[in-house]
């Protein structure tokens, strides 16, 4: 049992890392809510020359409460990339968690090189967003010489555009398949745990393999399908390099990251951005808290 010296030596040596951490994430967000506030588009010609107002601790700029909160949600572009933000994040998870079932199962049974082909099967999860995205826009999907479409083009059918065509969809195959081996991977480890006398007694019983999945497997992972939804929807909220690389926010893939990104940097309206992120900040908290609430549900069965 650890004694009241040693509780006060750990919190001292955690300390440190925990300032820096505290620092590292509260700097940012202080500054976007400070900006949020303020009139400030650097490239017009505003600057910040007279320092911080240490009375306020806000920047020497001009303050212009909510309008940039307001301007924000009242742009046209704001709900469809609301809308676009949850159909991709929400078409990558069903992806994952279906075919993370299936690849988890298959990676279980034994097979040759088993250990081989599953550092390729999670190897995905390792690549650059923007490496892997120029890869399927250059060597998938493009109309020309992609492998899509010479796949196409043996079965007699013309070449699909797929940055143009299905442009949203296309987005969620690149975004899948980076994301599916981490679902993999946390499924695989759920699978190995369940106990195999459950499924020996099941088929002894007579329950063919559907109705030993339906009602043995499946409940299993429960918990594990609901921390792989909950950890990639964090992630997946903020999902970038991707729409960058291959359409740009272009043909309704404009998230509200990208959106942010282009009151920043290519209207250099850093105030109008900032109230973006705290909209962003929102909505990644209000889906945080939701799926939250199913963690904590599932974990307490």
């Amino acid at each position: 049992m650890a004694t009241q010296h040693s509780r006060a030596a750990a919190r001292f040596m955690m300390a440190p890392a925990v300032f820096v951490l505290l620092v590292w994430m509260l700097v940012p967000l202080s500054l976007t809510l400070i900006f949020a506030f303020k009139r400030f588009m650097p490239l017009r010609g505003d600057r910040i020359e007279s320092g911080w107002d240490f009375v306020t601790f806000f920047p020497s700029l001009d303050w212009v409460g909510f309008d940039n909160f307001t301007r924000f949600v009242s742009s046209s572009a704001f709900w469809p990339s609301v809308v676009t933000t949850l159909v991709i994040v929400g078409g990558v998870l069903a992806i994952s968690i279906v075919f993370g079932v299936l690849l988890a199962m298959l990676l279980d049974q034994p097979m040759w090189a088993q250990g081989f082909v599953r550092i390729l099967v999670i190897a995905p999860f390792f690549v650059m967003p923007t490496v892997s995205a120029l890869v399927w826009k250059n060597m998938f999907m493009d109309p020309t010489n992609g492998l899509f479409a010479h796949l196409w083009r043996a079965f007699g059918a013309d070449p699909v555009v797929w940055l143009s065509d299905v442009p949203t969809f296309s987005i969620v195959l690149i975004v899948s398949w980076q994301w599916l081996p981490f679902a993999t991977l946390i499924l695989l480890t759920a699978i190995q745990s369940l106990d195999s006398e459950q499924l020996e007694a099941a088929e002894m019983d007579g329950a063919g393999p559907v109705s030993r999945f339906a009602f043995i497997t499946l409940p299993h992972l429960s918990r594990a399908i609901t921390i792989v939804i909950l950890i990639q929807t964090i992630f997946l909220l903020g999902v970038f390099a991707e729409i960058f690389v291959t359409t740009g926010g272009a043909f309704g893939t404009r998230t509200l990251t990208y959106l942010i990104y282009q009151r920043v940097l290519e209207s250099q309206n850093v105030g109008l951005g900032s109230a973006g992120g705290v909209y962003a900040i929102i909505l990644a908290n209000i889906v945080a808290i939701f799926l939250m609430r199913i963690v904590g549900k599932n974990l307490d069965k």
